[in-house]
């Protein structure tokens, strides 16, 4: 394939990789919550949500990473920027999109704002964000009520259905960024108004420390403070770190600059005496109740924000500029006047827009539709304005801060204290950075494949990074996510670790060996964990629990299941038999330069033969997931001596398909004992290969299929599959039969029933905090 063309992008991207230039320490990294999450919870019972409500979120400082609208903040989050406003009418500043906690939405935790990520590049070199901003008083206790008064039944009720956004009564605000360089930072913010009256507005751009001060005695406290700007028509602030390192927020226009504390105000929360004269509602305080004394006079502060009071005409716009760099960065770019100065920052961003628009050139096909070309490029700026920064250390966490009494003795057993080795201060990828404000590994995993097209570094070093010895478990576990590091997600890491490398081959003629190879060794610690940890009977017959597809079972499968019984796994077999076919391709790989590995992947071709054997046949206890009479797979519940099946047709029946891997010809013919060994296990144990793809005749190119599933079998698991009746839909395969809408599965325990139906919208079971539904809906990964 030709090699891209060389843009502007792809420079920095270069640089960033060799170092030479650090174009993405600064980036969109900040979170679009914070509050309830398990980072800061400290409460006995691990009950997040209640722990740190929204409520407290503009009152309380933040332990572990900040929060905000548009926000942008370096590797680190030392410093923050992101977007504050008022309308005129709200109680609290819009500084964070509000949202339902889990236990207050009729499904789940929800976010209730309207906000869209426009543009992004892979440095970040431009940044686009749009928010859409009610001119009335936000709703907040109608979206708590009319939300809470609805049981799972009926659907959501969002912020338009309040009426707020009628007769057009709201803003449009833009912010966008464009670097001039790595540490020098344009920032356009513009504000339409869309109703057909004047409405006024108050935008105040605010640059904020993380605060990493109060936890420990002694610590180094940073500091903003106006600073002397002899530029015509701006004014600025001086922002120096804990480090001494000095940066600079040029404003437009000398208004009001304003000055409080990333300090809780345990007064106000508790009664209690501050620890600081200002506190994080100060400038709150001031804009909405016009509190002097919320601000520092002396105009010195670790949270600051510049003030504009706006009024717009119907359907008139104004555009705010500032920039952000460190100190004496812009003397090279001279301008004397506010008029210069906004030449300057349009001129920079001009730029940046043509070098976005000439780098996606390159990366989206050209004979899509432009609306199809336009759909691509903002799925490329959602995946990298859902970077954040996630700061969790959980020993840290478990044993408390220096500075404040210890936690409540229950969280030494509670939650996440098997992982006291786990310490993440990174920037990761995000499934959503308000409703799933951390990462979720096999979630990561299918980033990283569109990641990989705009910048397979970035892929490549996540990938790599679930497995340092900092996040995976000695036992070779990887960490699920924050609620339940133990938890077990589909092992898909090798299959996207597999994929990057063909991408990234692909693109640029040579893959990155030296990444599969790293990948590969420590994959190797999580296979033996899965062979040793989840499977039950030692029989190749799998287990794991909800395995990322959190209601789609009767019951809640990483529990304790009813009356001491355990299942083994259709999904959890078929992901193993993938996970084997994936490590026995990477093996191959490597084996063409290093014939170390030909062994390796003798090992995991007779492991998946062995998986495939037990996956469809009979076992000593009559074990069985293949059930011939429906033609599907299903799991097995193994109970007082008994097993039977759970005959739920879900996507859990459909998943060994996902277990293929074609042998290319070329590898038979330059790895003979790989060769050797294939040919003398066909040969000599024909009893574990009678029920999967035969693997003895070539295909198309001489390759040889191995597959979990064989030809009689796959035509009637596709047979249910392509039925309308059944999984098949317009628009893609469902995640649940549509048979269980009228014949829904019952199982019965003693008293007790357990009740599956098939419902294609919200989630009506409040399993894994009733946001996500597997009992119909389409997901799109398990779709690719």
């Amino acid at each position: 394939m030709a090699k891209r063309p060389f843009t502007a992008e792809a420079k920095r991207l270069e640089q960033a990789t060799q170092k030479t230039v650090d174009w993405k320490l600064w980036g969109s990294y900040v979170s679009d919550r914070a509050w309830g999450t398990v980072r800061e919870d400290y409460s006995a019972d691990g009950s997040a949500w209640d722990y740190f409500p929204f409520e407290h979120s503009h009152l309380r400082a933040y332990r572990w990473n900040e929060d905000g609208i548009a926000g942008i903040c370096d590797r680190k989050q030392n410093i923050c920027f992101a977007l504050s406003l008022w309308n005129g009418q709200d109680s609290i500043l819009k500084q964070r999109l509000f949202g339902l906690a889990g236990p207050k939405g009729n499904h789940g935790e929800d976010v209730k704002e309207y906000y869209y990520y426009l543009d992004n590049t892979p440095t970040h070199s431009y940044m686009k964000f749009l928010y859409k901003y009610p001119q009335a008083a936000f709703p907040y206790e109608n979206l708590y009520q009319e939300n809470g008064g609805r049981d799972k039944s009926h659907p959501e009720y969002e912020l338009i259905d309040t009426g707020v956004f009628d007769d057009d009564k709201y803003f449009d605000v833009f912010v966008e960024y464009a670097k001039a360089d790595a540490e020098d930072i344009c920032i356009k913010i513009t504000a339409i108004n869309r109703s057909e009256t004047a409405a006024p507005i108050h935008i105040l751009p605010t640059v904020w420390f993380r605060n990493t001060w109060s936890w420990a005695e002694n610590s180094k406290k940073p500091l903003l403070q106006m600073a002397e700007c002899d530029i015509k028509g701006l004014s600025a602030i001086q922002i120096k770190n804990a480090n001494a390192e000095v940066y600079r927020l040029l404003c437009e226009g000398t208004g009001e600059l304003l000055f409080d504390e990333n300090e809780t105000n345990y007064k106000r929360l508790y009664g209690g005496e501050n620890k600081s004269v200002y506190a994080k509602d100060g400038i709150n305080d001031f804009v909405v109740h016009n509190n002097k004394e919320g601000v520092s006079p002396l105009l010195s502060g670790t949270k600051a924000a510049a003030r504009y009071k706006l009024s717009l005409p119907p359907k008139s716009a104004e555009t705010i500029y500032l920039r952000f760099s460190r100190q004496n960065a812009t003397d090279k770019n001279s301008f004397s006047s506010k008029t210069d100065f906004k030449k300057q920052c349009e001129k920079i961003f001009v730029k940046r827009i043509n070098e976005a628009d000439d780098f996606y050139a390159t990366v989206i096909p050209p004979n899509l539709t432009d609306d199809a070309k336009n759909i691509m490029r903002q799925a490329f700026a959602g995946m990298l304005w859902s970077k954040q920064y996630f700061h969790y250390e959980v020993e840290n966490w478990l044993e408390g801060d220096p500075a404040f009494p210890p936690p409540p003795n229950q969280r030494v057993s509670g939650r996440n204290s098997d992982w006291k080795h786990l310490y993440n201060d990174d920037i990761i990828s995000m499934p959503d950075k308000w409703e799933y404000p951390w990462y979720a590994s096999w979630d990561l995993a299918f980033h990283c494949i569109p990641i990989a097209l705009i910048d397979p570094e970035l892929a490549k070093r996540q990938l790599i990074l679930l497995l340092r010895e900092w996040y995976m478990h000695p036992n070779g576990q990887i960490p699920a996510y924050e609620w339940a590091f133990g938890d077990v997600n589909p092992p898909v890491h090798a299959w996207a670790a597999l994929r990057v490398y063909k991408i990234e081959e692909k693109r640029k003629g040579v893959g990155d060996r030296s990444f599969l190879e790293k990948v590969f060794h420590k994959l190797l610690l999580n296979f033996t964990w899965w062979v040793n940890r989840k499977d039950e009977e030692g029989n190749n017959v799998f287990s794991g629990g909800f395995l990322g597809l959190d209601n789609i079972g009767v019951f809640d499968r990483s529990e304790q299941l009813p009356n001491g019984g355990h299942l083994e796994q259709s999904d959890g077999t078929s992901w193993m038999a993938m996970f084997c076919l994936n490590m026995l391709a990477i093996a191959l790989e490597l084996a063409e330069e290093d014939k170390v590995y030909e062994d390796v992947a003798s090992k995991f071709f007779e492991h998946f033969v062995y998986i495939s054997d037990a996956m469809n046949n009979v076992g000593n206890d009559d074990t069985k997931l293949w059930n011939e009479d429906d033609g599907f797979y299903y799991d097995a519940m193994h109970i007082d001596g008994q097993q039977f099946p759970i005959k739920l047709r879900s996507m859990v029946g459909l998943i060994p398909l996902f277990a293929v891997e074609s042998l290319e010809p070329d590898w038979l013919e330059k790895l003979p004992d790989f060769r050797r060994r294939t040919e003398w296990f066909l040969k000599n144990r024909p009893d574990l290969t009678d029920d999967i793809a035969c693997m003895q005749s070539p295909g198309v190119k001489n390759r040889r299929l191995l597959a979990l599933v064989n030809e009689s079998r796959l035509r009637r698991v596709l047979t249910t599959m392509l039925s309308e009746d059944e999984f098949l839909s317009d628009y893609g395969i469902r995640s649940m039969s549509l048979f269980h809408k009228d014949c829904p599965y019952f199982l019965m325990f003693g008293d007790t029933e357990y009740r599956v139906k098939y419902e294609p919208g919200e989630s009506r079971s409040g399993m894994f905090g009733g946001n996500s539904n597997w009992r119909g809906p389409i997901w799109f990964p398990v779709n690719f």
